[in-house]
């Protein structure tokens, strides 16, 4: 779908499902993003066909399998996803630890809004991030967003920064 001098994204398949597993579980995940209860093989792929899967259908687009190109290894997600609680469609990428710090984040998330941007036509793309997750944060400005407010995340009523790339 899209690639990088490193890495492709590609669309999430079912047999996709033990990664999941393993990336929903790490410590980062966890932390910044938050417990979704995915044990199994088997609860992944719910997870997948009710998420990525049904937002290809339903919007075009949603989160992709990042891959090194080098030997195909899965390293993480990366995405837009449409949420009911924002305006927008924002950007969403997580990375298993082994590879977070090398740039790939920055190079597969630089990548996605540019698709976003000038393949999807979507006009405003944004990110929402906890206060405590400076990795993150940093990206996004990175990537060219810029904070714009606080908001609650409505599940959690955690306080999270909304930015987004509108010219203002």
């Amino acid at each position: 779908m899209l690639e990088t001098d490193r890495l492709v994204l590609r669309r999430l398949a079912t047999s996709d499902a033990p990664f999941i597993v393993e990336l929903v579980n790490s410590p980062g995940w966890l932390k910044n993003i938050g417990d979704r209860q995915i044990r199994t093989v088997a609860q992944a792929e719910t997870y997948l066909l009710n998420g990525p899967l049904a937002s290809y259908e339903a919007n075009g687009f949603g989160l992709y399998l990042i891959e090194r190109k080098v030997d195909q290894t899965p390293i993480g997600m990366c995405g837009i996803i449409k949420r009911d609680t924002l305006e927008t469609p924002d950007i969403g990428f997580a990375l298993l630890p082994d590879y977070a710090g090398k740039g790939y984040a920055f190079e597969i998330a630089e990548a996605t809004i540019d698709y976003a941007t000038h393949t999807l036509n979507i006009p405003v793309i944004s990110g929402i991030v906890l206060p405590a997750n400076e990795p993150s944060i940093k990206l996004l400005k990175k990537i060219g967003l810029t904070f714009r407010q606080m908001i609650q995340a409505p599940t959690t009523n955690e306080e999270l920064m909304l930015f987004d790339n509108q010219r203002v």
